[in-house]
């Protein structure tokens, strides 16, 4: 089951994605309040609301107001390789701000603070039940689904010093989505292909299977120091192929296009400007 949010003219609504069809979820202004509900899954694959051509909403991020944004750094081992990093032995984490998040097709507005504005496509995980002090079992369970997700950072910022938050919570510059991707149609996201193109040029390819510490590890990890709560978002990290570490370094600029992908779980194009 694919799930998203979309914009509409009375506000954003929670909609199905059915093919080509956007079937809404009446009464369920976004994901994350429908994965409030404890039947959401019911809900949602029973529902028979408005339907819209899939191809001609205005999506916005999938949950757009989650309680946490939780991320992993250094989380691929590529990504360590060729930063030239021992691989670590407890996941590397930061936070965003639910005001960081943008739709899967917004443009990004290049801040005019930063001149080292980097991409980062990454696997995202949307939790569906309240968590804490969890198993991988339990952690496992507690996933709702999977997005994409794009980690723009301003590495200018976040190099300054060794925390890394102020170069990765610049608002509106984390595309998530198009939509969420239940479990069970990606075989719970363990082995699928992820890849970046800027202006058509490959950046970044791998699999999922290339991450040190996999989503469900993730989960029952934050989840010994703080509840995680239905659609709360962990950005799982990213693998090699980021600008930072090209010789010499890449950054984006005006006019380019960034798109990313994660195999079963959709495209996002971002224009920068």
């Amino acid at each position: 089951m694919k799930l998203a949010t979309i914009r509409t003219p009375g506000g954003t609504t929670a909609v199905r994605i059915d093919e080509d069809t956007a079937v809404e979820l009446s009464g369920a202004t976004d994901v994350g309040a429908l994965l409030d509900e404890p039947r959401w899954r019911e809900r949602a694959q029973t529902a028979e609301g408005p339907r819209r051509r899939a191809a001609e909403v205005d999506y916005a991020p999938v949950v757009p107001r989650p309680s946490k944004v939780i991320c992993a750094g250094l989380n691929y081992r590529s990504h360590i390789a060729e930063m030239g990093l021992e691989m670590p032995t407890h996941p590397t984490l930061f936070a965003k701000f639910a005001e960081t998040l943008l739709g899967p097709y917004d443009a990004l507005e290049l801040p005019a603070a930063s001149d080292q504005v980097d991409w980062e496509v990454e696997l995202g995980v949307v939790v569906g039940r309240p968590v804490r002090h969890a198993d991988e079992a339990e952690a496992e369970a507690a996933i709702a689904g999977y997005v994409v997700a794009n980690d723009i950072s301003m590495r200018d910022w976040q190099t300054r010093t060794s925390e890394w938050l102020q170069g990765k919570a610049f608002e509106a510059s984390t595309p998530v989505g198009p939509w969420l991707v239940t479990p069970d149609e990606v075989d719970g996201a363990r082995d699928l292909a992820i890849w970046c193109e800027v202006d058509g040029r490959t950046m970044q390819r791998s699999r999922t299977s290339d991450l040190l510490f996999r989503p469900a590890a993730l989960v029952a990890y934050v989840s010994q120091f703080v509840t995680l709560r239905p659609g709360d978002l962990i950005l799982t990290g990213t693998p090699g192929g980021v600008g930072l570490a090209q010789d010499p370094p890449i950054f984006l600029r005006s006019g380019q296009v960034v798109r990313v992908g994660i195999e079963g779980l959709g495209e996002m194009r971002t224009p920068c400007r």
